[in-house]
């Protein structure tokens, strides 16, 4: 057989969009691919309807009924003056209830009652309206001595306290409110990004420790830039990413507009009422897709160089468990901060490559300037640079012996026939 002439090298651009091209097809019409779609939504529905019951269950469990075991007198006094408390104080006022147990009998135990579990009081009153004394568990008492306290002193007025009626000047928003609303918004953005990151980004790994293990990143590393190959396992897989969010985002979507009224009744949860961000929800949306996208590449490029060190799928789970670990702590660190910002703990989050992308969308949804995202991004980007330069040189060193026996052996693969 003839040895066949070699086509021009690829340039490294060119070389990072083919074998961008070939993962994504080779994984987008993969039947994993449809079942790793499938996948989350069974968490979900799991947890929506755990959720659900729970708090059900939640409801059902928690008492905010004091018994009342005075004199029948005192008893009705407490009850009056907790209904005129009512319209003023709502949910802050326990529901107070006659003990029937107590009822004609001078020598009942409220102590020995609640410590035979009986009844479903959280805690009983005893004693009279000038020296009440309250029976129940620490946290019950902790709750409710201060509003038992307060009917207790407007039972024994003569006539029930007169409230002035407060008028109202209201104002579209504040300082303190918008602050405090907009932390809710960062927090939720930051969950989500941290959600969809840590899932997806495994992908990467999988597929490059296949690859490894049918000796076919040997034969791409002897014919093209090893750094061209990792960047394009990168934004294939994070093409692959955005596929799968799109289809989950419609989902969700249709899901929504089958169901919402349902779902935020028994969620409690509508989308519609986040606060907005600082920048403007076009812009914050838009800022959300490229700090996926930084995120996902900082914390693929990781996982590629695990995957070059690794020869076996059990040492890739030994191996990814600490950047895993890393990735929760550097995600706990971008949400303490929310509230510190300008500190420098927020200044060090943002500085620090993978919690960049976290403490960055955060600052978007609190802070309006733009040119700070600028700067972040930037910096991001070259850290994926390094990470992937340090990684395909790490691959080169371990696996391919700085292009020694098996880069000659596949070489000659590729000239005969």
């Amino acid at each position: 057989m003839t040895d066949l002439p070699l086509r021009p090298r690829l340039s490294a651009l060119e070389a990072a969009w083919v074998i961008a091209r070939r993962d994504f097809v080779a994984v987008l019409f993969s039947r994993a691919f449809l079942f790793f779609l499938l996948g989350p939504l069974f968490p979900v529905i799991v947890g929506g309807l755990a959720g659900s019951i729970g708090g059900e269950v939640q409801r059902d469990a928690v008492s905010v009924e004091v018994g009342l075991a005075m004199s029948a007198n005192d008893n009705a006094k407490m009850v009056a003056a907790a209904n005129s408390l009512a319209p003023q104080l709502g949910g802050a006022i326990p529901v107070l209830t006659d003990v029937p147990e107590a009822q004609g009998d001078p020598a009942f135990d409220a102590r020995a009652f609640m410590e035979a579990r009986r009844g479903n009081y959280a805690a009983i009153l005893t004693g009279s309206l000038a020296k009440p004394t309250l029976v129940g568990t620490e946290g019950q008492v902790a709750r409710w001595q201060g509003p038992v306290a307060l009917i207790a002193g407007n039972a024994m007025q003569a006539e029930p306290a007169a409230f002035p009626q407060v008028s109202a000047d209201l104002v579209a928003t504040s300082a303190a409110s918008e602050k405090s609303s907009r932390v809710q918004t960062a927090q939720i953005a930051q969950m989500l990004l941290f959600l969809l990151t840590m899932l997806l980004a495994g992908m990467v790994l999988s597929n490059l420790v296949e690859e490894k293990a049918n000796k076919i990143i040997e034969i791409l590393a002897a014919a093209i830039p090893m750094d061209a190959v990792f960047m394009g396992k990168l934004f294939a897989m994070l093409a692959v990413s955005f596929v799968g969010i799109a289809v989950w985002a419609s989902a969700a979507f249709g899901l929504w507009a089958l169901g919402g009224d349902a779902i935020t009744q028994a969620t409690g949860f509508n989308p519609a009422n986040l606060p907005a961000p600082a920048v403007g929800w076009p812009l914050f949306l838009v800022l959300g897709v490229i700090y996926f996208a930084m995120a996902y590449l900082l914390l693929g490029a990781l996982f590629l160089t695990i995957g070059s060190m690794a020869s076996s799928v059990r040492e890739v789970q030994t191996l990814s468990m600490p950047v895993t670990m890393l990735q929760l702590m550097v995600f706990f660190l971008a949400a303490y901060v929310i509230k510190q910002p300008g500190s420098a703990l927020e200044l060090a989050a943002i500085a620090f490559p993978l919690s960049s992308p976290f403490a960055m969308l955060a600052r978007a949804a609190m802070e309006p300037e733009l040119w700070t995202h600028a700067l972040a991004l930037a910096w991001q980007a070259g850290a994926v640079i390094v990470l992937v330069k340090g990684g395909s040189l790490l691959f080169r060193k371990r696996v391919m012996k700085s292009g020694g026996a098996g880069r000659d052996k596949a070489k000659k693969g590729l000239r005969t026939a």
